[in-house]
């Protein structure tokens, strides 16, 4: 009875160390590759353009302008990101960061990564509808990637994010090198009423405080190129000296109805400036008509706050108008006003791959920049064929 006892008492601690074992949160890791093939041709703008000048010309051609490896890993309630890109042979780290899931509706995310800033936070740079990020969400300088520490909500018909951070060279130089590191904070906050495929709706708004981050900590430097990785030519630049800081934010808006959507934002930028010169201020805004022409309806992301990728199959077609005024009299910086119209068309192949065709036409004018005209013009028309694994 004794040996029958031990052998049941030994089956039994048995039993709970697997069953423990199974319980144990398993460990996984998924590596994740990027790769972009692009084609661009460019028409008009190089008139004026001579050897004395700053501008860049705009020359046709092929490129890829990005390459990425990377992996994902998780373990229980902790998930975490490593991705280095190459383009145009140089390295440089992007996403790196760990992430702490309390439960299904709040988390926590620390490390170099993007926060959460307006609506294009929620999609990568290659997933951009309209090919190329609008813009004003690149002269308003949106969504960099930065050293920072985020706390999300996110359940039912509200989402908030909240983050500070470190300026983006904190990920280049030490501390020492640097002398001094800038530092900032900023928030998202949306409300939407209706959140599932095919039919959604959301408003929101996001707040951003910047202490001065150029080379010597005393100004802002912000500027955006034309909408081409192909052939890089600067077409704003707003060198803002002599400041306190800087406020900025972005109100959005996001309907969703069927095969149709339509995606908007509003940006305003005030810097505050001393020794007696006056506050830069600028402005923008974008709206995007998006439709499918080959596909049923768009899906909606609860974790992303925003519309999904579209299924495997689809076809769409995606209008897109831009305009940002980089120039302030009352300042005395005169960055430039932009006006940018395009057409894009995306072929959803399958779950990894995504072709795009973009034509736009964008102008600049109002423009006091060293070195560089004071109008200039330019109409595009690019190829994309991009894989992500």
């Amino acid at each position: 009875m004794k040996s029958i006892g031990l052998i049941m008492a030994m089956t039994a601690v048995c039993t709970l160390a697997v069953s423990a074992q199974d319980s144990e949160p398993k460990f996984t890791i998924k590596p994740s590759a990027r790769i972009l093939l692009d084609g661009a041709m460019y028409m008009g703008g190089n008139g004026d353009v001579t050897a004395e000048s700053g501008d860049t010309r705009f020359v046709d051609g092929v490129a890829i302008p990005d390459f990425r490896l990377g992996a994902k890993a998780s373990y229980g309630k902790w998930s975490g990101k490593v991705d280095v890109g190459f383009a145009y042979g140089k390295v440089g780290m992007k996403d790196v960061y760990l992430k702490y899931n309390f439960n299904p509706f709040n988390d926590i995310t620390a490390g170099y990564f993007v926060p959460q800033f307006g609506l294009n936070s929620e999609t990568s740079s290659v997933m951009k509808p309209s090919y190329e990020e609008p813009t004003s969400n690149e002269f308003f300088n949106a969504n960099p990637r930065l050293l920072a520490i985020q706390y999300t909500y996110n359940k039912g018909s509200y989402f908030a994010a909240a983050s500070v951070f470190a300026e983006a060279n904190a990920m280049k130089d030490n501390a020492t090198a640097m002398g001094k590191q800038a530092w900032g904070a900023q928030t998202r906050l949306v409300w939407r009423p209706r959140h599932v495929d095919g039919d959604a709706f959301q408003i929101g708004c996001s707040f951003n405080y910047s202490a001065p981050n150029n080379e010597d900590h005393t100004g802002f430097l912000y500027t955006s190129n034309f909408p081409s990785r192909v052939s890089k030519v600067l077409l704003q630049q707003a060198d803002i000296t002599h400041a306190r800081g800087m406020f900025k934010m972005t109100p959005e808006l996001l309907l969703l109805q069927g095969r149709f959507a339509l995606e908007a934002q509003y940006y305003y930028l005030n810097t505050a400036r001393k020794d007696g010169f006056n506050n830069y201020r600028a402005q923008g805004a974008y709206g995007m008509l998006r439709t499918m022409l080959i596909g049923s309806r768009y899906i909606y992301s609860m974790g992303a706050c925003g519309m999904d990728t579209p299924l495997p199959g689809t076809l769409e077609a995606v209008l897109d108008y831009n305009y940002t005024n980089a120039s302030d009299s009352k300042a005395g910086i005169f960055g430039g006003v932009t006006n940018d119209i395009s057409c894009t068309f995306n072929y959803y192949i399958n779950k990894y791959m995504i072709a795009r065709l973009r034509y736009s036409y964008t102008t600049v004018r109002d423009r006091v920049v060293e070195d560089l005209l004071p109008k200039r013009h330019v109409n595009i028309l690019e190829v994309r064929l991009q894989a992500s694994f």
